[in-house]
């Protein structure tokens, strides 16, 4: 039976080893790595930017820094903290440099471990298992500029896609599994990673007090995502007495179309 990796204890505990971080690096962004220090609940001294930021899993070599966020789907609205987490690995390397020039190539890869609940601007929803963020310039013919490289990768395996790439695939399926069929997982044991993360996160290979942080976790995010239901629940009633529409009161609080719907129902 394989421990949860929506779990924060469970997924740190796989993915801060070296043999699973440098494969899934490698199947993930095709390039390697060699692992030096992995840190977790990484903060820069001095503040970057404006926001206190905490990057869940961090390590980096000479020429790249490579940053590992896991965030549940009550979370995967705050893309734009995604994006200022990113752009601040950028603009951090900008302190002790004597010229406008950056040294190592940034990449920052979310795993998000449930639906989204979010859409576009125009309001439709986004179901894509694999969203991609490049910082290279292209022309007016659609032609790219390989200048800088920094990428940042979002993963959802919620939305399967046939596209997905096989290497990418072994991975979704090994998050998923652990979450919804964790005593009868079907994964690629031939990749060494997923071999590796396997071993290390099955439940007779957790320590107890590894259980112990674990249940704790669990405990917590699910009386935070209850308090957070409930403040979202108390917005979108008032906002549904001011007259706003349903898509409206989704993206102010991050309801679902469907749950604000049963709200108007109640309320008629």
């Amino acid at each position: 039976m394989l421990g949860n990796l929506d779990n924060e204890v469970i997924f740190k505990k796989a993915f801060t080893d070296k043999v699973v971080f440098r494969t899934f690096v490698k199947d993930v962004l095709g390039i390697d790595f060699e692992v030096g220090k992995i840190e977790t609940e990484k903060k820069f001294n001095p503040k970057i930017g404006y926001i206190d930021f905490e990057l869940d899993i961090y390590a980096e070599s000479v020429d790249k820094r490579i940053c590992i966020e896991i965030q549940r789907v009550e979370y995967d609205h705050h893309f734009s903290c995604f994006l200022h987490y990113f752009l601040m690995l950028i603009a951090e390397q900008q302190r002790n440099a004597k010229e406008y020039h950056i040294d190592q190539t940034v990449y920052m890869i979310v795993v998000l471990t449930a639906p989204y609940t979010i859409s576009q601007k125009n309001g439709k929803p986004i179901l894509d298992e694999v969203l991609l963020l490049q910082l290279n310039p292209q022309n007016l013919k659609g032609e790219i500029r390989d200048l800088y490289g920094h990428q940042f990768v979002c993963l959802n395996p919620n939305h399967p896609d046939n596209d997905t790439p096989k290497q990418i695939r072994d991975w979704l399926d090994l998050i998923y599994q652990s979450i919804h069929s964790p005593e009868r997982p079907v994964l690629n044991t031939q990749n060494e990673g997923i071999r590796k993360a396997i071993e290390l996160i099955s439940f007779e290979n957790l320590t107890p007090e590894e259980r112990t942080k674990a249940k704790n976790k669990e405990a917590t995010r699910i009386t935070v995502a209850k308090i957070e239901n409930r403040r979202n629940l108390e917005i979108a009633q008032k906002l549904i007495a001011l007259g706003l529409d349903n898509l409206t009161i989704a993206k102010g609080t991050d309801l679902t179309l469907e749950q604000i719907e049963q709200l108007r129902n109640i309320k008629e």
